[in-house]
């Protein structure tokens, strides 16, 4: 991608609606553009980065077992009504009438509908375990939306609804979740820590958040310090083995950390030493929930057991925020220049700065450089604009890609390029080959 063809409408003045750091940062780089009060257009930088931590989360989906699909964003309110949440859930839940004056709502989330498809297809245990989820576009009508898209009203989110046969096998598919959710989030340069939390209006006695600790957090959270120095990393672990699942909830879940609506004082300053308490602020960027036969007592979602009986099936639901991730990650990943993105997440896996663009064996190599990346499985950003080097560097630093490769006559005289780490600020100089492999190496 030349940056000359790019639509890349960065902006030199922060907003002044912006509040938070990644809100102002995404302004600035051209991410996104408010469309109307909490509901913003993703430009195709913004756009890049929302479909790299999508791809992340379908592919953790899968790995644990769970399938993907695909639900509408409108839904019969008659649905909600079998359940008892229609009345319930409050005026965040945006409400439409169709032509033919049917109520129908813009889904908050989407217990009822799924479990409306599991009744009408599903009627044996032998058809359990089943885990199945989407990735869909969500609305909450939030009484004050701010902070871009950290507390938007329409976001886009992970979605996915466990059946079992009964309560333990419904548990370890809470617990399957929770690992399958570390590692996403992991691959994608954060740590969230898993926190006991209330189950709000999805219900539930078992429910974790995951919070990633941000200034900017909306919740205050209480933790013992030992928990930041846990990290799943390339570990396998299989899925289907309920031990394994259950040892990684246990380590993960097992010392104090609580979201300001579970905390208990009393407790927390019983089980944690005084000098590993810990307060703070967090961003929430995903849930998972046990809720039992709630839904499906209410729904009649039953199946048949090997023994005859029909027995309500045992229900979960599990969210990750997919655009919230997009503002927690830049929250946790920049500096005063602009946003640092993790190479998980990275719109583009490097930049190419040509210092003198116009000069034919500038050009050349900057070419040279584009072609070679491509080949080795990586997307470049080749800033071929006419601009001053100052500028330049400028534009990359504010987008944040993680590694710059730049180019000019001085450094080609030598046979060299320039490799410039943008979390660290290191450099140093490479031939063309040793920076392709380098880089290459990186990603691999």
């Amino acid at each position: 991608m030349r940056l000359s063809r790019y639509f890349l409408p960065v902006l030199k003045e922060t907003p002044s609606e912006a509040q938070i750091v990644s809100h102002r940062l995404m302004l600035r780089a051209g991410m996104i553009k408010q469309a109307a009060a909490g509901i913003y257009s993703w430009l195709p930088l913004g756009f890049r980065v929302l479909k790299r931590i999508e791809q992340i989360v379908h592919e953790e989906q899968v790995r644990a077992g769970h399938i993907p699909m695909l639900m509408p964003t409108l839904q019969s309110a008659d649905l909600w009504r079998e359940s008892g949440r229609y009345d319930d859930y409050g005026e965040e839940m945006l409400r439409i009438k169709d032509r033919h004056g049917r109520d129908m709502l813009y889904g908050p989330t989407n217990e009822e509908l799924i479990t409306d498809i599991f009744r009408a297809h599903v009627g044996s245990y032998k058809d359990l375990p089943l885990t199945l989820y989407h990735i869909q576009w969500k609305f909450r009508d939030e009484i004050r939306p701010r902070f871009g898209v950290m507390r938007g009203r329409e976001f886009l989110m992970k979605d996915g609804y466990n059946f079992d046969i009964d309560k333990d096998a419904a548990l370890h598919a809470y617990n399957r979740h929770l690992v399958s959710y570390l590692r996403s989030y992991e691959r994608m340069g954060l740590q969230a820590i898993p926190m006991r939390a209330d189950g709000g209006p999805i219900g539930g006695d078992y429910t974790h958040e995951f919070l990633v600790l941000a200034e900017t957090g909306e919740s205050e959270v209480f933790y013992d310090s030992e928990i930041t120095d846990l990290k799943f990393g390339d570990r396998a672990v299989d899925y289907d083995s309920v031990p394994e699942c259950q040892a990684v909830l246990e380590e993960f879940t097992s010392r104090y950390a609580r979201t300001d609506e579970t905390h208990d004082d009393a407790v927390f300053t019983a089980q944690v030493p005084e000098e590993r308490r810990r307060t703070a602020r967090g961003i929430e960027v995903g849930q998972i929930f046990y809720f039992g036969t709630k839904y499906s007592e209410a729904m009649g979602a039953t199946v048949v057991t090997d023994t005859g009986e029909r027995v309500p099936v045992h229900m979960g639901s599990h969210g990750i925020g997919v655009s919230r991730l997009l503002g927690a990650i830049i929250e946790a990943n920049h500096d005063e220049r602009g946003i640092i993105w993790p190479e998980g997440v990275t719109p583009f896996h490097a930049a190419i700065v040509n210092l003198k663009q116009g000069d034919a064996e500038a050009d050349a190599a900057c070419d040279g450089l584009y072609k070679a990346l491509v080949a080795r499985g990586l997307e470049p950003l080749y800033d071929d604009r006419s601009e001053r080097a100052g500028a330049k560097f400028a534009t990359m630093d504010l987008i944040g890609l993680p590694w710059r490769l730049t180019v000019g006559p001085r450094g080609l005289a030598k046979g060299v390029v320039e490799l410039t780490s943008r979390r660290t600020g290191e450099s140093e100089e490479l031939s063309p080959e040793a920076a392709i492999d380098r880089l290459a190496q990186i990603y691999s």
